[in-house]
Formats: C-alpha cells, structure tokens, sequence
C-alpha cells in the first residue's frame, strides 16, 4: 500500500533499492572553500536553551561544500537555478573509477578512453547520466591545503573530467550530468573551464564534492540531489543521496 497521495513508504523504498546512501559531505566552517570564495559561517541565531527552539543562520557561498552548479554558472544565456526542472536533479548514476591513473598524476583527467573502457565492461551509458569520476581525492577533504594541492605559483593541482570526454558524452549519450569528488568537473590546473562551460547549457548540471564514491557500483545506482532554488541562482549546496539496487 502506498502512503499518502500515492508516495512510497519507506518499506517500499527498501524493498525497491538495497540501500539509500549519503554522497556528501557535511558542511562546516573549516571545509575546504575555493580560493577567494565566502567564508563559511554557521552561527547559532537561537537556542533550545534559551529561546525554546534552535536555528542557525549559514552564510555559504552557492559552490560551497558538496554542490550542485546550474548551467548560469558558467553561460550567462543559460537557465538559473530556479529555472531548472525537477528531472534535472534526478539520474542513473555511472561511476568511472580513475583512482589508480589519480594516484600517478594528481593533474590526471578522465578521457574518453576512460568512457569507452567503461561501456566495454559494463554495457551502454543510459540516457541522462550523471557520470561520475571516482578519484578518491575526498580523502583530502579534512585537509585544505591537500585537497587543492597548490604548486608554489598558487596553480592547483586536482583531477578533473577532459573535455574529449564532456564533448562525447554531450553528443552521443544526452547526458543529464557529471559528478566528481574534487571542487571541480575541470582539472585544478585548467583555467579555461572547458568542461564546465560546454557541460553546463540546457537542463544539464554538475556535482562537485562528492563524498563516498566507493559506495556506489559502476552501474545500476540512481542519484538524487537536494538543495535550494535561489531565484537567479547559480547553483547550490546539495544533500546528494545513492539509492543503490
């Protein structure tokens, strides 16, 4: 039986996926923040102790934390965040693990190589993806200065998503998205911002600062991303959830 106005129960949604994961990280005021980007501040407005209820007032920038970017962030002429449908923020998750290649180059972008091997092993890439780069670089995140390992002439040095393998997955697969676990869908050392700037038009967008990556499987999982819908926004920070089959 359903529950109300027809939604699933949490029963069913048990029965319907194995497993229900989190995929991001928590904010705190210590994450790591995008050089030159907002402070982030959470600051207790109120308490249970001494007004009967507790609230925070969170002063975050939109690509703080684990986020999700709409496709104004990088294209002026494109759709802000409240413009987006609710079906952008709904995919089959591929993840394409790069981890061993990241190990050897910290600069190391996902390729079509990459995509190609992964459709010979698992079939595919369904319609409306979120592909995923799985680097393992969120075991940085509890060190800033790790996770975006800058050189001495402030260059960073992070995995990314080339792309040769953006353009691809745009043309022959209408992609819904890609998702990664480092601050950037681009390589830390790129500042043309080519994959973003050519990922982010229609309805598609991207999720940075994955957490959690190896709970997923390389296929079959389906993501779901939460947040706020500024008016004019750029994007958010996200609550990403794994319902895993």
């Amino acid at each position: 039986m359903a529950g109300e106005e027809g939604a699933l129960t949490p029963e069913q949604m048990a029965r319907a996926f194995g497993k229900v994961v989190f995929l991001s990280h928590v904010n705190t005021t210590d994450m790591p923040i995008f050089p030159g980007d907002p402070t982030p501040d959470l600051e207790p407005a109120f308490t249970v102790e001494e007004d009967g209820f507790a609230l925070l007032v969170v002063t975050l920038g939109e690509h703080s934390g684990t986020h999700w970017g709409a496709p104004a962030h990088f294209n002026a002429d494109e759709k802000t965040a409240d413009k987006l449908p609710a079906t952008s923020f709904v995919f089959p998750a591929v993840v394409i693990d790069v981890r061993a290649k990241v190990a050897k180059d910290p600069d190391y972008a996902l390729s079509l190589a990459d995509v190609q091997a992964y459709e010979k092993t698992n079939g595919r890439i369904p319609t409306h993806a979120m592909v995923i780069a799985y680097t393992g670089w969120d075991k940085r995140w509890d060190d800033p200065k790790a996770f975006f390992n800058e050189d001495e002439n402030e260059i960073m040095h992070y995995p990314g998503i080339g792309i040769d393998a953006t353009q691809w997955l745009i043309d022959n697969r209408a992609l819904g998205g890609l998702g990664i676990d480092t601050h950037g869908v681009d390589p830390g050392a790129d500042e043309t911002y080519a994959t973003n700037t050519a990922l982010l038009k229609g309805d598609r967008i991207h999720l940075e600062n994955l957490a959690g990556l190896g709970q997923l499987p390389a296929k079959g999982a389906w993501i779901v991303v939460g947040g706020v819908r500024n008016l004019n926004g750029s994007g958010s920070p996200a609550t990403v959830l794994g319902f895993l089959p």
